[in-house]
């Protein structure tokens, strides 16, 4: 026991330290803190140092790996609960026509070509679906930790960037339960798919009526007593519930219920003293772990011969078509075509949706090894070049693109 704790806290030294470095170096370089541990991640990992399993300073290196997982799921939680103070509800509401179009049309372009071009590999039509699925997914972290350190989270292309991630979410695990139900497995056909729905409307109504009629009075009555950071501790605890139910209630990703949280938070007195007690935890430690982890968990040399050129065709692919599809869904919305490019570029990282509709995939027998490599591989790439192509976009922004923020990473 000793000392695989030894082991333990060496390992997040390390991390915290490349994490922060790398940030470093990245601005250094005019791109965002997030690119520099991102590649933190990847240098610490099999694909250079291989540090969880090679090094010799671990007595039990394997023993590192769930861990270190755990540590990083709060650490996305975590960020999304940060968004979600960052916003205003009422601002995203009214970004809804072009978040659900962007959304949907983020999710339709990249199926559709993901299973064509899956197909033309010579995948079976199974294993193309599921590929084209880990395609359809979009992980916001990424966007939104860029945006925040741009300080144009706020904006008219920021707010609907979080509202098409939203849909994406709930469109692709609705796609994923009527996949399941399509190929024989578990899930109980078309009941199966109709529980999914209704969970998913239940679980938004529920935390809806609680958090715009329990969430204030709580907090209210929690910052009175006398309690050290009872109000920190108070969102803390209320951003995990809502986390734990919307994967285990909802069918929902957990990030989905920080998200909410953070955004009922946000209509409170009591938002800044909060998004400056969690940023300071989050940032500070969980939200470096999990930039890295997202690194430590994919081996790019395990790519190779004719998986590499599929691996590389399907990653393009996966890029191209999300700036396509969630941008027409902009221009359908009412942005211009500048608007609507920084939205596309926005909703292309991938990250725990896509990972989890892979893994899954895998562990039910619909994907092979390598085609799960593939899948790893594109949502590294993807969610690497996410963060300069939004510096990118964005420079210079226009004063309508300019959103006032309170709270940024400091590396």
């Amino acid at each position: 026991m000793v000392e695989e704790f030894l082991d333990f806290i060496l390992a997040i030294v390390i991390i915290i330290v490349a994490a922060k470095a790398g940030g470093y170096i990245s601005t250094r370089f005019s791109q965002p803190s997030v690119l520099g541990e991102l590649l933190a991640g990847l240098i610490l990992g099999p694909t250079v140092l291989d540090m969880l399993h090679n090094w010799p300073i671990f007595h039990n290196p394997e023993e590192l790996v769930h861990p270190i997982e755990l540590l990083a799921e709060l650490g996305v939680v975590l960020l999304m609960l940060l968004a979600g103070l960052e916003l205003h509800l009422d601002e995203l509401l009214r970004s809804g026509k072009v978040s659900a179009l962007a959304g949907v049309l983020g999710v339709i372009v990249p199926l559709t070509l993901g299973y064509v071009i899956s197909v033309l590999f010579g995948l079976s039509e199974v294993q193309a679906l599921f590929i084209a699925l880990t395609l359809a997914a979009t992980s916001v972290s990424i966007s939104a930790q860029t945006l925040m350190e741009l300080r144009v989270l706020r904006s008219r292309v920021g707010l609907a960037l979080l509202g098409a991630a939203v849909f994406d979410d709930i469109l692709v695990i609705l796609l994923l339960s009527v996949s399941i139900a399509l190929v024989g497995g578990v899930g109980g056909g078309l009941a199966g798919i109709g529980v999914t729905v209704l969970r998913m409307i239940v679980y938004l109504v529920l935390a809806t009526v609680v958090g715009f009629r329990v969430l204030p009075r709580l907090i209210t009555i929690v910052d009175r007593l006398p309690i050290s950071r009872g109000t920190i501790a108070f969102v803390l605890v209320a951003g995990l519930l809502y986390a734990w139910a919307a994967e285990e209630l909802g069918s929902m990703a957990a990030i989905t219920g920080a998200f909410l949280v953070g955004l009922f938070i946000a209509r409170t007195p009591f938002r800044e003293s909060v998004e400056q007690g969690v940023a300071t935890m989050a940032y500070s430690f969980f939200v470096p772990i999990f930039f890295v982890n997202i690194g430590l968990e994919v081996n790019m040399r395990a790519i190779g011969g004719s998986t590499f050129w599929f691996a590389i065709v399907i990653t393009v692919i996966a890029i191209a078509s999300k700036i396509v599809g969630s941008g027409a869904g902009g221009l359908l919305g009412g942005f211009n075509a500048r608007e609507s490019l920084q939205l596309g570029i926005g909703m292309v990282s991938r990250g725990e949706v896509g990972l989890i509709v892979a893994s899954f995939a895998l562990a039910s027998g619909f994907l092979t090894d390598n085609n799960f490599s593939v899948a790893v591989f594109m949502v590294i790439i993807a969610t690497l070049v996410t963060p300069p192509m939004l510096r990118a976009v964005f420079a210079q922004p226009s004063r309508s693109e300019r959103s006032p923020v309170s709270v940024r990473e400091e590396v």
